[in-house]
């Protein structure tokens, strides 16, 4: 009998979707969402909405893509292999924004937003013009949303300056609707913690903080890790739970590229 008939299909992975921009060192943006969602199990794919020249030290140059091109990458893997989850990255422009937000109206599949305004290095990846559309069109698609204290602050102008701030950010950031927020207290001295709550439920995720100055990617890391649990049909909590577990080694074991700041480590598991 020959050795193909004791084959079984090939199981097929769940596949999660990112919609962000193209980080050239590898460290964040889509390169990042694609390794983190390969470390994860499932199948990523990706929709592209700016091209950057990046390295460790900064952002030299990034170019928006058209809003047709957006689209017909989204309509192209959507209605053919579908999704089991999306995440957002960088937008960068109102229009692209609005485009983005139409588009996962339209979807049945939970949505992981990472309001994306400056990169690690304090470059802008976010238009101005385009807060509104991420307040009012964008925040209201998400399952979860993941901004970090800047970001907090530029959507809704709450500054945290330590942990019991962290409520009064969470719940400005929910009343534009998202299900649930994380906000990503890293920025806080002491250790890393982060606030996860729908408004009546609260989790405190805390992790020690590593001596390593190498975390580029971490944002986008936690929100496609996130993702990928929720595409694996894990629930909010258990998901975001282990894609803090994993980023949390990830900046354990990140590494120098360059002359500036490395990436965090996508593959330390594997290592």
């Amino acid at each position: 009998m020959p050795i193909s008939e004791h084959v079984s299909p090939p199981r097929v992975p769940p596949r999660v979707l990112t919609v962000a921009g193209s980080d050239s060192g590898g460290g964040a943006g889509i390169q990042a969402d694609l390794k983190t969602m390969l470390a994860f199990g499932v199948h990523g794919m990706s929709v592209l909405t700016a091209v950057t020249a990046q390295n460790s030290l900064g952002v030299q140059g990034a170019w928006e893509l058209p809003a047709e091109a957006v689209r017909a990458q989204y309509r192209s893997v959507v209605d053919d292999i579908g999704v089991q989850a999306v995440k957002t990255g960088m937008l960068s422009s109102a229009e692209l924004v609005g485009t983005v937000a139409e588009l996962l109206a339209e979807t049945d599949a939970p949505v992981v937003v990472d309001p994306v305004g400056v990169s690690k290095h304090g470059d802008p990846l976010l238009a101005a013009s385009a807060l509104d559309g991420v307040r009012e069109l964008l925040l209201p698609t998400a399952t979860v949303a993941t901004p970090n204290l800047d970001e907090v602050a530029q959507l809704t102008g709450v500054r945290v300056e330590d942990e019991a701030e962290l409520r009064r950010a969470a719940d400005a950031v929910l009343a534009f609707g998202p299900r649930w927020v994380l906000i990503k207290g890293g920025h806080l001295p002491g250790d890393a913690v982060d606030l996860l709550t729908d408004g009546d439920e609260e989790h405190w995720l805390r992790a020690p903080r590593h001596d390593n100055r190498h975390t580029h990617g971490t944002g986008c890391t936690l929100a496609s890790a996130i993702a990928a649990g929720l595409g694996g049909g894990q629930g909010v909590v258990e998901a975001v739970l282990a894609a803090k577990d994993y980023v949390t080694g990830a900046i354990l074991n990140g590494f120098p590229l360059g002359a500036g700041i490395g990436p965090v480590d996508h593959g330390w598991r594997l290592r």
